[in-house]
């Protein structure tokens, strides 16, 4: 029942923007943490960005300064504003979160299905 859902890949030139969203549905009773993943071809997936429940935010340091991760808890939806695109920034991106859901509230990790982001001239 429970769903994520990506949206807002596609393919910008070096050093523009995108904005990707991944939205939560189902019987959600709450979200913990939500992240964006990022896989390359031929590269293990790595962690982009999580942010808590509570609004902290993690980056890996290659992304830092650059993307930012945010979320809608109304909506149950997350957010990664990114800027300044590199072509190494080329990838799968895939939503992440760690909820609990009706009736059972026990805690599941959920993923989208993924959104390309190209990033080239």
């Amino acid at each position: 029942q429970v769903q994520l859902v990506e949206s807002g890949g596609g393919l910008v030139q070096p050093g523009g923007s995108l904005r990707l969203s991944c939205a939560a549905s189902g019987n959600i009773f709450s979200i913990n943490d939500m992240g964006w993943y990022r896989q390359a071809p031929g590269k293990q997936r790595e962690l982009v960005a999580v942010i808590t429940s509570g609004g902290s935010t993690n980056y890996v340091d290659s992304v830092k300064g650059r993307f930012t991760i945010s979320r809608d808890n109304a909506k149950n939806t997350v957010y990664l504003r990114m800027n300044s695109l590199k072509p190494e920034d080329t990838a799968v991106y895939y939503c992440h979160a760690v909820l609990s859901a009706m009736p059972s509230l026990i805690l599941n990790s959920y993923w989208g299905q993924g959104t390309q982001v190209t990033v080239s001239s």
